[in-house]
């Protein structure tokens, strides 16, 4: 086969990637080593920054979204027994958009089988050659025999732990990480939610955050050692520690339910750079991994995306590479910014186990900081929204 862009992985950010090429009118093939159903089957981060929303319309896979999404003007955040709210829209002018990121990988999905635009699911044994040279080459096998697929460019949007970036020598990449020891133990339940909004509460037990899915199904999170096992905690376990680490009002209304789904996500920050070797880009997680807590997961894959789209287009329709020669710096500026916040606010809510005395009331000043100045809500506002595109 023969393509201009060979993209690796089917998660949200290669099948952006696919549609936002397709509607250039760049050819591209995606090769996903898992099945459509397990692709579906990943439960992930639901906050769309205002830059992914316009993602998506650029697509043309808004519409349910915007059906069905539920846009969000603040934050609220939880300590000492009380809630402070964050007014995103008001210190900003612009808000957030609570849509899970299975319905958009589902739209993406069914964008590109509408349009009949190839993706290849359950190919195992990915492997990419000749990409730092001017003929790349991506293989695979599939259904007992081995395919190869012809390209100009390959795209790596295939996760932290795909074989994009592990194909590249170890010696032309600079990692940096910081693996956090605790995670969140999360739930998912058709329940309504206990707020309108997200409430992030900092308590001496232990961070929680109370998210939603849509007015009937909500997530919910509590920080746990990174020892601990999703199997050992009972829903009725569950429910008790989350209340505990809830405002009195919050713990009261909190409606519980059988979870469907449950699991430990592990917290690390990491960044991949340069996210150019030769003719591959790395984008999405396959580059940079953040904390959860600042909800830029999803939203930094979606910008990465953004990125290399306009960066290929400017390459085929005006024969231009500098915008394909500038792609990993100018993400990378933009990835930095978000691991810091993520980084921060991870800092700010959660309980370390080495912390003393002396970190405990730092970490107290700051929020009491944070509520009482319109600097630094407005700060906090700025690079939850989303910092521009």
């Amino acid at each position: 086969m023969r393509t201009q862009v060979a993209i690796i992985g089917a998660g949200p950010a290669g099948l952006l990637l696919g549609q936002l090429l397709a509607r250039s009118g760049i050819d591209n093939i995606i090769v996903e080593q898992r099945s459509p159903d397990y692709v579906l089957g990943r439960i992930r981060a639901g906050i769309l920054e205002s830059v992914t929303v316009d993602a998506l319309e650029r697509a043309g896979v808004a519409a349910r979204l915007h059906d069905e999404g539920l846009p969000h003007d603040g934050i609220e955040l939880s300590f000492n027994g009380e809630r402070h709210r964050i007014d995103l829209h008001a210190l900003t002018g612009r808000r957030v958009t609570v849509y899970g990121q299975t319905e958009v990988t589902r739209d993406l999905m069914a964008a590109r089988q509408a349009e009949g635009t190839t993706t290849i699911y359950e190919a195992s044994d990915v492997s990419l050659h000749g990409f730092d040279g001017t003929r790349p080459l991506v293989r695979y096998r599939k259904d007992g025999a081995t395919h190869e697929i012809e390209c100009d460019y390959i795209a790596g949007c295939d996760g932290f732990h795909g074989v994009s970036r592990q194909s590249v020598p170890v010696a032309s990449t600079r990692l940096f990480e910081r693996v956090y020891p605790f995670g969140w133990l999360g739930i998912l339940s058709d329940t309504p939610p206990v707020a309108d909004e997200l409430i992030y509460a900092g308590h001496e037990r232990g961070f929680a955050l109370c998210s939603m899915r849509s007015k009937a199904r909500s997530r919910y999170y509590v920080q746990v050692p990174s020892t601990e096992r999703a199997e050992d905690w009972s829903d009725a376990r569950f429910w008790d520690e989350l209340r505990s680490r809830l405002d009195p009002q919050a713990a009261q209304s909190l409606v519980t339910g059988p979870s469907i789904e449950k699991s430990i996500a592990p917290l690390r920050s990491f960044v991949c750079e340069p996210l150019r070797f030769g003719r591959l880009f790395l984008a999405g997680d396959a580059a940079h991994i953040v904390p959860p807590t600042g909800a830029k997961g999803l939203n930094l894959a979606a910008s990465d995306v953004l990125y290399l789209a306009d960066a290929l287009a400017a390459r085929y329709q005006q024969d231009d590479p500098r915008e394909l020669d500038g792609y990993s710096e100018k993400c990378l500026r933009r990835i930095w910014k978000a691991e810091r916040f993520s980084w921060w606010m991870t800092s700010l809510l959660h309980r370390f186990p080495d912390a003393d005395a002396f970190s405990s009331r730092i970490q107290q000043a700051e929020l009491d900081f944070l509520v009482s100045s319109e600097a630094a809500r407005k700060a906090l506002a700025e690079n939850y929204v989303g910092l521009p595109y």
